[in-house]
């Protein structure tokens, strides 16, 4: 699979729909063409002091922000019809769905009940532990500022060439 996009969101709290960060890597011929990240306004522009820990993003950084409402068609333009990948899809592929659910948006056309391709089940088909993304990249070399958005986009999207490359190697 020579191209596919690798998206990473972060939430202000517990809630899927409060996406407060994203970004989305394109990936053609193996290499990392494009990368796009915005920050959202989430609803009422709330955060949990436990995600803000995570993240370091807060009420003030997204206070001017767009909502999601806002933001998707640009996140739709950029993985309609696309190979997704995420390094825990059932977390990002539920962000998205619970957020185009919040502000009823129609995104039918994206069928978001099909799965991803999960970089963190991938690698633990194959046997490497754990497979959290801090782990997978240490273990590969890739350079991680866990919980930025693109750097995790990026991440995932590094892990899954190299899954791709083992997957070849291990045929011949």
């Amino acid at each position: 699979m020579d191209s596919f996009v690798a998206l990473d969101f972060e939430t202000a709290n517990r809630k899927r729909e409060s996406a407060c960060s994203l970004a989305i890597v394109t990936v053609e011929k193996g290499k990392i063409l494009e990368t796009f990240h915005t920050f959202i306004r989430p609803p009422d522009n709330d955060y949990d002091i436990q995600n803000i820990q995570v993240h370091g993003i807060t009420p003030e950084i997204t206070e001017y922000a767009n909502d999601f409402r806002v933001c998707f068609p640009e996140i739709y333009k950029r993985i309609k019809g696309k190979t997704i990948v995420a390094h825990n899809e059932s977390f990002d592929r539920g962000v998205l769905r619970k957020a185009i659910e919040y502000y009823h948006i129609d995104a039918s056309e994206l069928d978001l009940t099909q799965k991803w391709h999960c970089t963190y089940r991938l690698w633990k088909k194959v046997g490497l532990e754990p497979t959290t993304l801090k782990h997978c990249c240490e273990h590969f070399g890739i350079q991680l500022n866990h919980h930025d958005a693109i750097s995790d986009a990026e991440a995932s999207a590094k892990l899954f060439v190299i899954y791709q490359y083992y997957l070849n190697q291990t045929k011949k």
